[in-house]
């Protein structure tokens, strides 16, 4: 009768700790999911082919924005302006946006792209363009 119950708990604990792991994983891809790219594939409603090009077009000094990196679309409350400099949240981190990777032509998608990527283990923003706070 002891066997039996050390085999219940086993049993228990095998329940429990598959319900974690998947619990974990239906997390993990509801964050990856939920995250809005600003390349263009015809997901922005307006899927015109101008909107593409200007997507395709986009380039900072640090080179094309949409070459190697995806751009992220950001609300308000992931940018903003200190001592007249950029400043972007990514990955819960507060980076500078140097001036290099700033976009100067008009916005025609609206809102705040930035296109980190990832340089020798570094985060690197290749390029940044600000939407309209508000």
């Amino acid at each position: 009768m002891g066997r039996d119950v050390v085999r219940r708990g086993d049993c228990f604990f095998l329940v429990l700790m598959v319900s974690m792991i998947l619990t974990i994983v239906a997390a993990l891809i509801f964050l990856v999911s939920s995250r809005s790219f600003a390349r263009d594939n015809g997901q922005f409603g307006d899927s015109s082919p101008e909107r593409r090009e200007w997507f395709k077009s986009l380039h900072s000094g640090m080179g094309p924005c949409c070459s190697d990196a995806d751009g992220n679309t950001l609300t308000d409350n992931d940018w903003k302006v200190e001592k007249g400099l950029y400043v972007v949240r990514i990955g819960g981190d507060w980076i500078d946006v140097p001036d290099v990777s700033l976009i100067k032509e008009p916005n025609k998608y609206g809102r705040t792209i930035v296109w980190p990527f990832y340089k020798d283990g570094h985060l690197i923003i290749r390029c940044f363009i600000p939407g309209t706070m508000g």
